[in-house]
């Protein structure tokens, strides 16, 4: 006979911070990429900003499990221990969307959100319907039984969306999401991440200030691997004056705490 399922293990978990960090240190070869940040990010849209060379992608890309910190602590939607089993336990409930990500190019569109479905192990009666479901909210229904070497850029990143959101993800992790989007889908874009960030924690690692400004409500902001700034983008905003670089006051608040932090380093 199944075993009944009780509502208490349907109903959806509450953290009080999905993503928390403390002195988080990630190096990569003998170069520090993340020096020992502290981050607490909950539910809503969150933008990790800074210059090249920052830490961004090693930071996204040890919130996704594919780098192990060195030292300092790494707690996902409540677990600190992170064994092979808990692992793949943890890895069902993310969605991560890399800057460059790896397909088969004689895959389907379909096919491919389908795979990743799969690697997931999102369970198989429900695989049909969160691939058209994946499908439908990138804007790619159209387009769903062609071939992914037949897209052109901007489809391709929004198939690759499609796959970071199947599993329905409580932490969705994007780096630089929007690049080859039109003006258009970039709007899009932002609504659907106020879709998910309703429910889940979204960051998203972007050069585009536009982006951040429209989508999100706190912001990261990270230089030479540390953390600048965390906090409400109401509060960036208010950090630049008028004497500061910048179009706006999302990036003149980005420059003067860039202009801050790097004067408080070097002395």
């Amino acid at each position: 006979m199944p075993r009944t399922v009780s509502a208490t293990e349907t109903a959806p978990t509450r953290y009080a911070h999905h993503i928390r960090a403390n002195a988080l240190t990630v190096r990569r070869g003998s170069r520090t990429a993340v020096d020992g940040i502290d981050l607490n990010l909950g539910t809503g849209v969150h933008g990790l900003l800074g210059p090249n060379g920052a830490g961004k992608t090693t930071l996204i890309r040890t919130l996704a499990t594919v780098l192990t910190p060195h030292t300092g602590e790494l707690e996902l939607l409540g677990s600190t221990r992170h064994s092979r089993g808990e692992l793949r336990e943890l890895r069902r409930r993310l969605g991560y969307l890399p800057q460059v990500f790896g397909h088969y190019r004689r895959f389907t569109v379909r096919e491919f959100v389908e795979y990743m479905a799969w690697l997931k192990e999102v369970p198989r009666r429900r695989v049909a319907d969160a691939v058209q479901h994946a499908i439908d909210r990138v804007d790619l229904t159209g387009r769903a039984d062609d071939r992914m070497g037949s897209l052109s850029g901007g489809m391709l990143r929004r198939a690759g969306i499609a796959q970071a959101i199947v599993n329905d993800p409580d932490i969705l992790l994007l780096d630089e999401p929007t690049v080859g989007l039109d003006p258009a889908q970039r709007m899009e874009f932002r609504d659907l991440l106020r879709d998910i960030g309703s429910q889940s924690c979204v960051l998203v690692s972007t050069h585009l200030v536009e982006d951040v400004g429209a989508a999100c409500v706190g912001v990261v902001l990270m230089d030479e691997g540390r953390t600048v700034f965390a906090g409400h983008l109401d509060h960036l905003r208010a950090a630049g004056t008028d004497a500061d670089p910048g179009d706006s006051d999302i990036e003149r608040g980005y420059s003067a705490l860039l202009r801050r932090h790097r004067q408080a380093t070097s002395n």
